[in-house]
C-alpha cells in the first residue's frame, strides 16, 4: 500500500513540475533544472547521515564520478540518455560501495576527514591525465531533444523535464526504502548500534549499502547537472559544494526527504538573489562574498528558529511532532531488552541450583 501511495503522489507531482516547466521561461527552466538535480544529491546525503548516521564532507566527489562518467559515454560511446544516467549511478554507487567500505571502519572526525581527503583528491584526477579528462577545461558534450517532441521543443524545456522526472524517481525510491526493513535497519543503526549489532544486524553491511546508496543519488545529480550545463569540470565539484550540500542538508532538517527539498531550493535560488540584491544596493565590489555571509545568516537563523531544521519547524508550526520511533525500532529495543532479561533469569537459576 506504501508504495501504491508513494507511486500515486510521484506521478502527481511529476505531472505538476512538467506542467510547470512548460509555463517558464528558458531562465527558470534553468533553475528549475539545477534546484531538482540538488535536491537528489542533498535526498541522498540526508540518507546517509540523518537515517544511517554516517558523516560525508566529500559527496561533491561521487558527484564528480557521476559527472564525468555523463560526459565520457555521451561522447565515446553515444548511449541513450537514461542508459547514461543509470550507468553514471552505477559508476558512482561503486565509488560509494569502496569508500564504504572503509568507512565501517572509521567513526565521527575519522570517516569526516576521510571524505574531506576524497572530496579534495578526487577532483585532481582532472589534471592528472587531461587527455582523457579535459584538465582545467573540463568536457563539452552535446545533448539533443528527442525528436517526437518536435524541433521547437526548447532544449532547456527539456533538460528540466529530465531532471524532475529522475528527482521524482529516486525521491519515490527513497520514501520506500526509508519505510521498509532495511530503513528501520538504519535508523536502529543510527540510534544504537550495539543494539542493533546484539539484535542480529549485520552493521558493516548497512553502513556500506548506505554510502553506496548515497553516492549513487549523488551520481544521479552530478549527471543530471552534466547534462543541463553540457559540460564538466574539475572546478564544479570543488570542496565548497560538498560543504554546500552538507549545509543544506541541515537546513532541511536531518533524515527528512521533504527537508531535503527545502535544502536543494535554498542551495540553489539563495546565491543568486543575494548576488543581485547586493548588486542592486551598491555592494558589486563585495557581491561574490554576499551568498557566503547569506549562507551563514539563514543557517543560524534556521537553527535558533527551528533547531529540526526547516521541516521540523513547518512540522511543529502544522501540528504536533510524532511520537518516538516505534514499530521495528522499538522492536529491536525490545528484542535487546528480552535477551538480557532471559539471560539474568539463566544466571538466577544457575544460582539457586548451586
Amino acid at each position: 500500500m506504501t508504495l501504491a501511495r508513494h507511486a500515486g503522489l510521484g506521478i502527481l507531482a511529476c505531472v505538476v513540475l512538467l506542467v510547470l516547466a512548460s509555463r517558464l521561461d528558458a531562465y527558470r527552466q534553468y533553475q528549475m533544472a539545477q534546484v531538482a538535480a540538488t535536491v537528489v544529491a542533498v535526498a541522498g546525503l540526508t540518507v546517509l547521515i540523518g537515517v544511517s548516521g554516517q558523516l560525508s564532507i566529500g559527496h561533491g566527489a561521487f558527484m564528480f564520478v557521476g559527472g564525468y562518467a555523463t560526459a565520457l559515454l555521451v561522447m565515446h560511446l553515444n548511449w541513450p540518455l537514461a542508459l547514461v544516467i543509470v550507468a553514471s549511478a552505477a559508476v558512482a554507487a561503486l565509488a560509494g560501495g569502496v569508500m564504504g567500505v572503509a568507512a565501517a571502519r572509521l567513526r565521527g572526525p575519522y570517516l569526516a576527514g576521510a571524505t574531506l581527503m576524497l572530496a579534495v583528491a578526487l577532483p585532481a584526477v582532472a589534471y592528472q591525465w587531461q587527455g582523457v579528462f579535459g584538465g582545467d577545461q573540463g568536457l563539452d558534450f552535446t545533448v539533443t531533444t528527442p525528436r517526437f517532441l518536435g524541433a521547437s521543443f526548447q532544449l532547456t524545456e527539456w533538460q528540466a523535464w529530465v531532471c524532475c522526472i529522475c528527482l521524482v524517481i529516486v525521491m519515490v525510491l527513497l520514501a520506500n526504502l526509508l519505510r521498509s526493513r532495511i530503513g528501520r535497519s538504519w535508523r536502529a543503526l543510527r540510534d544504537n548500534e550495539t543494539a542493533a549489532a546484539l539484535s542480529g544486524l549485520n552493521v558493516a553491511r548497512l553502513r556500506v549499502l548506505a554510502f553506496a546508496l548515497s553516492a549513487g543519488c549523488a551520481g544521479v545529480a552530478g549527471s543530471l547537472l552534466a547534462m543541463t550545463m553540457l559540460n564538466v569540470t574539475p572546478g564544479a565539484f570543488t570542496l565548497a559544494l560538498s560543504i554546500q550540500l552538507l549545509t543544506a542538508v541541515v537546513l532541511g532538517g536531518l533524515g527528512s526527504l521533504a527537508g531535503a527539498v527545502w535544502g536543494g531550493i535554498i542551495l540553489v535560488l539563495v546565491p543568486p538573489f543575494l548576488t543581485d540584491f547586493a548588486a542592486s544596493h551598491g555592494f558589486s565590489s563585495a557581491s561574490a562574498s554576499v551568498p557566503v555571509a547569506g549562507y551563514g545568516l539563514v543557517l543560524i537563523v534556521v537553527m535558533l528558529l527551528f533547531p529540526a531544521g526547516i521541516q521540523g519547524g513547518v512540522r511543529r508550526l502544522l501540528g504536533p511532532v510524532a511520537p518516538a520511533a516505534t514499530g521495528p525500532v522499538g522492536a529491536i529495543g525490545r528484542r535487546l531488552a528480552h535477551r538480557l532479561q532471559e539471560s539474568s533469569s539463566a544466571e538466577t537459576r544457575e544460582e539457586r541450583s548451586g
